[in-house]
């Protein structure tokens, strides 16, 4: 079997796996898949690869965008432009046939563009950030920001049900404080939650695109349901808080800053956190702080205890 087949046939496979999930009723499950497939299928239609034609990778596109389309559903149960399973299930066929699909796609869909989204770290290759201490300031007025981002609505997840005797989670954003906040473009914040060697606990979930910034203030006020019961965490896990942004220069997303809560400062009420330079340490041996300046990521935490 040829390495493109065997491609094709992971697509499948993994498609299978979300729709299990969904048509099974486990959401989170089935979000977290469809979001991995249509990152895999947008990689694909953006390279520079000539295993596919350009009218199979526009065909590949659409599937991705299906796959977001049905994920903002789950995620939104009162939407209404609800892209339904039954519709999405008209898709296994052309996934598995990709190579020889020359019908009309079935849905009026295109393909989303593809920001470049570096690994933490990675975009180090590419530039030296600007000093924290240096450049210039941050305006001085309150401005709505505007929504470019593919992924604007954001990848958040439903809570968690409840059990007895355990406490979900719920982390509201509130907002975070930055020297250059007015220069920021698209900024968003991805959470996840890592054990000590820096591995994922639970599906990473992104903010949506912040709606507002004030003075050196960019505020989120998005509420994070973390999706594992706090007595069911590892001892030692920390749930980090990455801030990114878009360089339009560079033309890719880039992490500015990240903040981590340890276990011991999982409480209810308000906390804040500091800030500290990228790359992200999600093992937490080398940390530098962004600044010297006061400014940090503002939460409140609110637990929810089924008795």
């Amino acid at each position: 079997m040829s390495d493109v087949n065997k491609t094709i046939q992971k697509w499948h496979a993994s498609f299978k796996k979300g729709t299990d999930f969904d048509s099974w009723g486990q959401l989170v499950e089935a979000i977290d898949e469809y979001q991995i497939l249509a990152r895999h299928l947008q990689k694909v239609q953006s390279a520079a690869s000539a295993d596919f034609t350009e009218d199979q990778k526009k065909t590949i596109g659409k599937i991705a965008t299906c796959l977001e389309m049905r994920s903002a559903s789950l995620q939104c149960t009162q939407s209404k432009e609800e892209f339904k399973l039954e519709e999405l299930k008209k898709l296994e066929t052309i996934i598995q046939n990709i190579l020889t699909y020359n019908k009309e796609f079935p849905f009026d869909v295109q393909p989303v563009p593809l920001r470049k989204i570096l690994a933490p770290g990675e975009e180090e290759n590419l530039e030296l950030e600007e000093d924290e201490e240096d450049g210039a300031g941050a305006a001085g007025s309150t401005e709505v920001l505007p929504s470019r981002s593919p992924a604007s609505q954001g990848t958040l997840l439903p809570r968690l049900p409840s059990e007895p005797g355990m406490s979900l989670l719920t982390i509201k954003i509130e907002k975070i404080g930055l020297k250059d906040a007015g220069q920021c473009i698209d900024p968003y914040m991805t959470v996840s939650v890592k054990d000590l060697n820096g591995v994922d606990i639970n599906p990473v979930q992104d903010t949506p695109v912040a709606t507002r910034k004030e003075d050196t203030y960019i505020h989120f006020s998005v509420d994070v349901e973390i999706q594992r019961h706090v007595e069911k965490l590892p001892k030692g896990a920390a749930i980090f808080f990455e801030f990114k942004h878009y360089k339009p220069k560079k033309k890719f997303t880039s992490t500015k800053c990240f903040a981590f809560m340890e276990m011991d400062e999982i409480k209810a009420g308000p906390i804040v956190i500091e800030l500290y330079k990228k790359p992200p340490d999600f093992k937490r041996k080398k940390l530098q702080l962004l600044t010297k300046k006061q400014l940090y990521l503002h939460l409140h935490q609110t637990l929810h205890t089924d008795s």
